[in-house]
This record gives structure tokens, sequence and C-alpha cells, in this order.
């Protein structure tokens, strides 16, 4: 089937979902290890309580991609089922995650939370490569990634904003506090109000033999598990060298998401998490001093977090950059990529080094150069070298390259790895730099001219 050249708002259209599922994902990276640590885990415990959300996403992508592949409704097409479910699973998880009374209770909320984020978002990367010609899959996926950044920034402030707007920031010993609260409330309404506006906006290509299509999905039926380890074992060779890549990419990251907040108030500001048994509760003034010592750190927090979401802004100004350039000029997908990780590595490093809070914001811009272009290159390079009856199952395992170093990490590989450096938490932040300089370096793995940039000519 040709597929005709989209403009731009039919590719914003189409994208805009994801403004929702970045919501939830900012809100879950930034202030997850904040909701545990409240209700009382201590900072070496937060790697394996996010075990949940790749453990979820190494499970879900896989079997969502596989079926949305099969999935043709007369109403919804492919992938838009899909998107719907899991926005409706995601907005009530958000809600309710932070009233969660007990540690064990939020770390199941985590796992439910991943995995209807999961629901969506797989989809969403098959959306952009079904729909766009070839020629324009690196303007599709960085329109997208422009998306992501601006609900990064967004949710990434939004317990700030609600708290400058007046709702408190304090709480009881092991209550999180309203305002972060009512942040994810907001980001609830958010992540299913987008969804609802890409359904009703954007339209699917049909099977182009709709009896060959319905063939194929019943003689698929009950051959699913051996479906996917066959098409895990031909992989594309570019796909393996671009799994390479994410492997250290994904792990920094999950480095940052878990252990930014307790190494930052920490390192930076000084207003590390209080430890409720160190103090008698029985006595005023230890009352007051756990009460002062949990007003520091929730504000450390709400800054860190506001730190935290520059990477969102940043990531959205190189996706408008390069969706200006992409939109004229092929873009060099490899080249790209690999200084943009160095330059994000720069930026994880230079966290252990910063005088001021204030250049916490100049850490982060460089950090968000290379989120904008691991939300879009790779997945560029990987649609032009897969086949286009197999985009859903393929995007779906190539979320194992993503998901595997998140499983690694949080079994106790940050924790061994930054103790190598040393017993404080900031060495976290040194280690995801010294991993995204290496996923940098890995891009001169990848050979395949049709990945690397795409050509009419």
């Amino acid at each position: 089937m040709k597929k005709r050249i989209l403009g731009f708002w039919e590719i914003w259209n189409m994208s805009f979902g994801f403004l929702g599922i970045q919501f939830g994902f900012a809100l879950q990276g930034g202030f997850m290890s904040r909701i545990f640590q409240t209700l009382g885990a201590d900072k070496d415990s937060i790697p394996l309580l996010w075990i949940a959300a790749p453990l979820t996403g190494l499970i879900i992508q896989p079997i969502i991609g596989y079926l949305s592949d099969k999935t043709w409704h007369p109403k919804l097409g492919r992938r838009r089922p899909y998107f719907l479910i899991g926005a409706i699973l995601s907005s009530l998880a958000l809600f309710f995650v932070p009233h969660s009374p007990a540690l064990w209770v939020a770390a199941g909320f985590l796992w439910v939370l991943d995995a209807s984020i999961n629901v969506s978002m797989e989809p969403f990367r098959a959306l952009v490569a079904d729909k766009l010609h070839e020629s324009q899959r690196s303007y599709g996926f960085v329109v997208q990634t422009l998306i992501i950044g601006i609900g990064t920034w967004i949710a990434s402030n939004l317990p700030w904003l609600v708290n400058s707007l007046g709702v408190s920031n304090e709480a009881a010993p092991g209550v999180v506090p309203m305002s972060v609260k009512v942040a994810f409330a907001i980001g609830a309404f958010v992540f299913i109000t987008s969804i609802l506006y890409t359904i009703f906006t954007t339209d699917e290509y049909p099977p182009e033999d709709m009896e060959a299509f319905k063939k194929m999905k019943k003689e698929s039926k009950g051959n699913f598990v051996k479906d996917i380890i066959e098409n895990i074992g031909k992989m594309p060779p570019t796909m393996v060298k671009l799994g390479v890549i994410q492997f250290f990419s994904w792990f920094a990251f999950f480095a940052m998401w878990s252990m930014a907040t307790p190494a930052l108030t920490e390192h930076v500001y000084q207003a590390p998490a209080p430890i409720e048994k160190a103090y008698n509760f029985e006595d005023t003034q230890q009352q007051e001093a756990f009460s002062t010592a949990n007003r520091k750190y929730q504000d450390a927090s709400d800054k860190v977090g506001s730190a935290m979401g520059v990477y969102g802004l940043s990531s959205m100004v190189f996706a408008l950059a390069l969706t200006f350039y992409a939109s004229r000029k092929r873009v060099n997908r490899k080249l790209t990529h690999m200084v943009s990780l160095i330059l994000g590595g720069i930026g994880f490093i230079s966290m252990y080094f910063v005088p001021s809070p204030s250049f916490l914001y100049v850490s982060f811009i460089l950090v968000g150069i290379a989120w904008g272009s691991i939300l879009s290159m790779p997945y560029a390079m990987l649609s032009s070298s897969i086949d286009a009856k197999k985009m859903g199952v393929y995007m779906g395992l190539f979320n194992m390259f993503i998901v595997i170093p998140q499983i690694v990490a949080a079994l106790e590989g940050i924790n061994f790895t930054y103790k190598l450096l040393g017993d404080e938490t900031i060495n976290a932040m040194i280690i995801a730099g010294m991993c995204l300089i290496i996923a940098g370096f890995s891009n001169l793995l990848i050979t395949n001219k049709k990945a690397i940039a795409y050509t009419l000519d």
C-alpha cells in the first residue's frame, strides 16, 4: 500500500496521546522514589522496589505488539483499542498510587501502573511506522519526542506548581503530601484526555487483503510462544546492534529515575530523607526535629523533580530543532545518536561537581539531549530495518533491550556498581554517565546505510 505524505498536524494528532503517557512516566520516574522513601523505604532498597517497571514491560510489550499486529476493529482499527484499554487502567492507577497506606501497596500499584502504561505505549511506536512513509519516519518519531518532552517538563513540575498554589507539601510521618496526590490526579486526567484526542483524530490503514489477514490471524491462534521465539531468532543484525546501545542507555536512565531523588537531595541540597525509627515520637523535640527534616526533604524533592523536568524541556527543544531539520533534509541517525548520548553522559557525571543547586539545570539540559535522541533515533533506525508486517511484534521485542538493563540495574546492578566508587549515593549518577558514554560510542556498530539515513534517492 502506498502511504501518502502526512502534514505536521496529522503527525501531531497521531502522536498527541504520548503527552498523557509521558505524564504517567514522568510522575512515576520523578516521584515514585519519593513516595517509597516517605513510606519508609531505605535508599538501597529503592532499585529493587522499581523492578516492577521493567518486568511488566518485558512481559507486556511483546504480547501487546504481537496481538495488535493481528487485531482489526471496524471502528478503532489495529492499535487504538490498546490505547484506550491502557489509558483507562493507567489513569486509575495514577490516581490511587499516592494514596497508598503502606510501602507494599505502593510497590503493587507501580506494577499495575507500569503494566497499564505499556499497554498504551507500544502500539504508539508501531502506529508511527504504520502510518508514515519511510521517508517521514525520522520526522514522525521526532514529533513524538517533542510531545514527550512537553509532557516530561510539565509533569515533573506539577508537585512544585501545586504546592506554590497553596496545596500543602507537608504531611504526617508515612503519609504522602497532598501536593503529590493532587499532581498525580491531574496526571490521570491528562492521560485519558490526550489518548482520547488521538483516538478521535486519527484513523488507521486497514489490512490490504482482509481475507488474507483473517486467514493469517486464524492460523496464528495458539502459536503465540512459538511465533515470539521464532521472531527473536530472526532478529535483523541492526536490531541486535541497537540492543547493545539500548542496554547501556536504559541502565543509565533507570539509575536516574530510581536514585536521582535520594542522590541529589543528599549531595546537592543536603536534605536526606529522615529515617522514622531514628526518632522518638513521644518526645516533643524529636517530633519537631523529624518534622523539620521531613519538610526540608520534601522541599528538596520538589526541587529535584523540577530540575529533572528540565531534561524534558531540553529534549523538547532538541526534538523541535530535529523536527524542522528532518522535515527538509535527511538525518544521520547514527551520528546524531552518538553525539547526543555522549553529551548526556557528561551531564550525569557533572552532577557530582555542581557548585550550587542552580547548576543542576545545566546537567539536566545535557541529559535531555540524550533523552530526546533515545526516544526517536533508535526507533527510526529500527523501523527501516524490519519487515513492516511484523512492525508491532518487533517493536514489542525491541522493548527487551529496554527492560533487561533495567532489571539488571534493579537486581543490585546499580547498588553494586555505584558502591565500587564509594558509599555516596551520588556515585549512581556517575555510573549513569559512564553508561551513556559507552552507549554513544556503541553507535559505531551500526553499518546498515538504510538505518543510518533513509533517503528517497
